[in-house]
């Protein structure tokens, strides 16, 4: 593993190509149970105090991209909101000690983002307890495949778009108060919006809408100071992956078909958030910013 995500080194090998078994978690999936366990940079990011004194929420925080972005912006001096299920409290203990150990504070609100109530109280109790805020990352998100149309049922079409679109609505309606010229919003889109899986209807037409929605917000709030961007990852190893988010007899080549040759890990992408919420991208709005390994998007 590198030591420092600043190494000058070959990105075809940076990270090992992972072969993950067969392995079938029950959702949402917990980081602790999983076979590799990810990296999300607690031994490589080193932080140059891009976000000091930066209030960040960020939801789906407790493992894979949002744990990683939550280390690294703890890590360059910001407090750090985290928002995941109740189930998923191990996960996120792990990463309040992280955010600790880089002398930041972390607040932990726990609940489910497809419920509307939540959503606001989430942005208030950002509010309260870092006495602002200046950084929303929409990340959380439901990904399950099937195989068939017939096989996807309207409960969970219903589930993912609340959780993957709705709850980025309700979080962003509810933090505009608050964010003062100066703000970024950042949502997670996927490769998945330009090259849909024929497996995962549900979830490409949600990340395609999250492109879309970020960027006739973007216009809209640009005249305010605030700044809209999203980040498309690729295949990146997760614990969503191995709780239905892919087939299991598919771990194995997880990731092969990029042009790198591996699945990316959550610390690669931490730094495109990273970049996205400094003042160094403050020329860039209603961009989507692809950190997929080379796959072609438009």
């Amino acid at each position: 593993m590198t030591k420092d995500q600043y190494a000058f080194d070959d990105p075809t090998t940076r990270y090992p190509t992972i072969e993950p078994p067969e392995q079938e978690k029950p959702e949402p999936g917990l980081e602790k149970d999983i076979e590799p366990k990810p990296d999300l940079g607690e031994d490589s990011y080193r932080g140059t105090g891009r976000l000091e004194g930066r209030k960040a929420l960020i939801t789906g925080g407790d493992s894979g991209i949002g744990a990683a972005t939550a280390i690294a912006y703890a890590r360059e001096g910001a407090d750090v909101v985290l928002s995941y299920l109740p189930e998923e409290e191990a996960d996120a203990q792990k990463i309040v000690a992280l955010i600790e150990a880089a002398g930041r504070k972390a607040v932990t609100v726990p609940g489910d983002l497809k419920d509307p109530e939540y959503c606001r109280e989430l942005v208030s109790t950002a509010v309260s307890e870092l006495g602002g805020l200046d950084i929303v990352v929409n990340n959380g998100g439901k990904q399950v495949y099937q195989e068939n149309l017939e096989d996807l049922t309207d409960e969970q079409f219903d589930h993912t778009f609340k959780t993957n679109v709705y709850a980025m609505f309700w979080i962003t309606k509810a933090a505009l108060p608050h964010l003062k010229p100066g703000s970024t919003i950042i949502n997670t889109t996927s490769v998945e919006a330009y090259s849909p899986a024929p497996i995962l209807v549900d979830y490409a037409t949600t990340k395609a809408s999250i492109n879309t929605f970020s960027k006739s917000l973007a216009q809209q709030l640009a005249p305010r100071g605030i700044r809209v961007n999203t980040v498309a990852p690729g295949p990146v190893w997760t614990a969503l992956q191995t709780s239905d988010g892919q087939p299991t007899e598919d771990l194995p080549e997880f990731g092969k078909s990029t042009p790198l040759g591996r699945a990316g890990q959550p610390a690669e992408l931490a730094p495109a958030y990273v970049f996205l919420a400094s003042g160094e991208s403050s020329f860039v709005v209603g961009e989507t910013l692809n950190v997929n390994g080379g796959m072609p998007t438009p």
